[in-house]
């Protein structure tokens, strides 16, 4: 089924559950890389999620309330968030689609208070979540 063409500079809307964390999340960018072009703006291909990274998000859980800090990106895309038949160059090209699998790797661990003891840090070191794109392109579409 046909899909709008994900453009240089869309964005990537990561949602605030991941697992038992609750992330603040931001937006993220992509970078195109594909060498055909929409209204001046190259058309993102297959691979470009990689190019999505957002540093410095805050989370929490429910057993670790103290706050840390972590880095949101695109583990990997959903089927129908790649285009089956249209192209860039020779690399299939990127469509808005479903939900993509986020991950959340932490840098700053969130902390469980334990007085009167130092905070307990919260020892997993990834969570997995999701997220969709959204587009500044309404007219063009790939199959």
């Amino acid at each position: 089924m046909a899909d709008y063409l994900l453009l240089d500079g869309d964005k990537a809307i990561f949602t605030p559950s991941f697992g038992a964390a609750t992330v603040v999340v931001q937006p993220g960018t992509l970078t195109a890389s594909g060498p055909a072009t929409v209204n001046g703006k190259k058309v993102c291909v297959a691979g470009d999620e990689k190019t999505v990274s957002v540093a410095g998000c805050s989370y929490m859980t429910p057993s670790h309330p103290i706050p840390g800090t972590g880095t949101l990106e695109i583990a990997s895309l959903a089927g129908d968030q790649t285009a089956g038949k249209t192209r860039s160059g020779s690399t299939l090209v990127m469509l808005v689609g479903s939900s993509f699998t986020a991950k959340f790797t932490v840098q700053s661990p969130a902390q469980q208070p334990a007085p009167p003891g130092p905070p307990v840090p919260d020892p997993t070191p990834q969570y997995s979540g999701t997220g969709s794109f959204t587009t500044t392109n309404t007219k063009f579409k790939g199959v």
